[in-house]
């Protein structure tokens, strides 16, 4: 017979798998299937392991882990927002917030408020754990659109000047990174995937 804290370990388990099915706008590398959260949040995991000596400042790579690994996992309940999306503010995470605290809410007290408070911090954007985490969030659909010709910002009309300001938090977790991702994003309106132009 199961104990209580590992009947609520294993529903958390089970509800997070929903993650696998929420898709994102960003397609995968040279390809036209959209990703999904949980592939994103791997990537970015994996990530941030690889590109951690670029980091601004030093990190707990540990909890950037955990920081990519759950950031999205309130989209099960609140949905993916477009980073682009010019209706709904990709900042307002009132509804996340909520989502955080049913789906962490599922698990043994002590993981829960380990996971709201990584999450929020995340949200925050302050440490230097989260300004890194939020670097390898940006920096992956840049990737992502540049290997697909531009991607979602031609398919959503995205302009130079929406992505230059949305990717700038890059700058934040990695001035190396950054230089690297203004390069590309300069790069990609001469070989004409990114319009300068109004969208």
């Amino acid at each position: 017979m199961l104990s209580d804290k590992l009947a609520k370990q294993i529903d958390f388990i089970k509800e997070i798998d929903k993650v696998k099915y929420i898709q994102r706008k960003t397609k995968l590398f040279n390809s036209d299937r959209n990703e999904n959260d949980a592939e994103h949040s791997w990537h970015l995991a994996l990530m941030a392991l690889i590109l951690t000596e670029h980091s601004n400042e030093r990190i707990d790579i540990l909890k950037v882990i955990k920081m990519v690994l759950i950031h999205d996992i309130v989209e099960i309940d609140a949905g993916d927002t477009f980073i682009y999306d010019s209706q709904k503010n990709h900042s307002n995470t009132d509804e996340e917030r909520l989502a955080a605290q049913r789906i962490f809410g599922l698990l043994p007290q002590e993981q829960r408020d380990e996971l709201i408070a990584i999450w929020e911090e995340f949200e925050a954007g302050e440490s230097p754990e989260a300004k890194f985490a939020r670097s390898m969030d940006r920096l992956e659909p840049l990737l992502q659109n540049i290997s697909n010709n531009g991607g979602t910002w031609n398919e959503f009309g995205v302009n130079y000047d929406k992505v230059y300001e949305k990717k700038q938090i890059i700058k934040e977790g990695s001035e190396t990174l950054w230089n690297f991702a203004e390069g590309l994003i300069n790069d990609s309106v001469e070989k004409g995937i990114l319009k300068k132009d109004k969208s």
